[in-house]
């Protein structure tokens, strides 16, 4: 038996209110027509974030410097808490405070694209998550990479557009061991206002540590937007759970303000992939090894 831990879905900004929400925004669609171009309304959405400064990339800031309690405080608040929970009638928004969760195996990545994505659009998509492995395979010092010829992957991004949600949503099977089914009806029937999403799944013995995540990104958006969502759903599957709106310069803030992984949280990975840190460990576990795990890796 298995289930879902933390669960992150990324709203497309301040839509739904579930998550990467601006208070200046699109107006939120009361029905979707099919004839809906999801497209079109994706690239409109990203145009007018960017013209209140967001989607940002630069790595390292000078506008948005941080301290050594600022991070600590992120961490906790980012590392230690879950941003959705299972309900009735599916995930609910509702901030809780769970254990440290991570992957304790290595990190086997595959990217899966929808039949309708044409050669370029592969390459691309491969490339990016490729490169972005192996970016947090050097931030972690953690074995994460993609899955070789026959291997088994435990982590599969998914890049699929509207129409193809419910044929791999009954699929999931393939990917991963008994997939929950309000996991399955997530992928099927994802909001257009969902931008995309990371599922973590644990067995029940072991609850805190991942056995697998599924990742599904939006195969509407633009390259930049598909970057963005590759770069925050692939590291909170990795046990960054939750987001705060006090961390800046970071991705796991709902401002939108900051769509690539940023020094700070370069950081926060380097911290939840620590030795002196396991699955399972509590806060108040975690909150007194943080003054030297930071110390160690604060610039000098």
């Amino acid at each position: 038996m298995s289930e879902v831990l933390p669960v992150n879905m990324k709203a497309s900004w301040q839509i739904l209110g579930v998550l990467a929400l601006a208070a200046c925004a699109p107006p939120p669609l009361e029905e979707t027509p099919p004839s809906f171009d999801l497209a079109k309304y994706y690239a409109a959405a990203e145009q007018e974030i960017r013209a209140r400064g967001g989607m940002r990339t630069d790595f390292a800031p000078g506008d948005a410097r941080f301290t050594r309690s600022d991070l600590a405080r992120d961490f906790m608040r980012i590392a230690l808490f879950d941003e959705f929970e299972v309900g009735e009638s599916g995930f609910v928004a509702n901030p809780v405070p769970s254990n440290l969760r991570r992957f304790e195996r290595p990190v086997v990545v595959r990217v899966i694209n929808g039949a309708s994505a044409d050669s370029k659009t592969r390459q691309t998509n491969s490339t990016m998550v490729a490169k972005y492995t192996r970016n947090l395979a050097d931030i972690t010092g953690y074995d994460i990479h993609i899955a070789l010829p026959g291997e088994r992957a435990n982590m599969l991004v998914f890049f699929l557009n509207r129409a193809e949600q419910p044929r791999i949503a009954r699929q999931l099977g393939r990917y991963v061991t008994a997939p929950p089914r309000y996991v399955e009806d997530a992928f099927a029937n994802s909001p257009d206002e969902m931008l995309c999403g990371a599922f973590s799944l644990a067995n029940r013995r072991a609850p805190d540590s991942y056995r697998s995540s599924l990742i599904l990104v939006k195969a509407e958006h633009s390259v930049a937007q598909r970057n963005a969502c590759v770069q925050e759903e692939m590291a909170q599957a990795l046990g960054l759970t939750n987001d705060s709106p006090d961390a800046r310069p970071s991705i796991f803030n709902d401002d939108e303000e900051f769509v690539a992984l940023t020094l700070h949280d370069a950081y926060l990975l380097k911290i939840l992939y620590d030795k002196r840190l396991r699955a399972g460990m509590t806060a108040a576990q975690v909150r007194p090894l943080l003054p030297v795990i930071i110390e160690g890796i604060w610039p000098k």
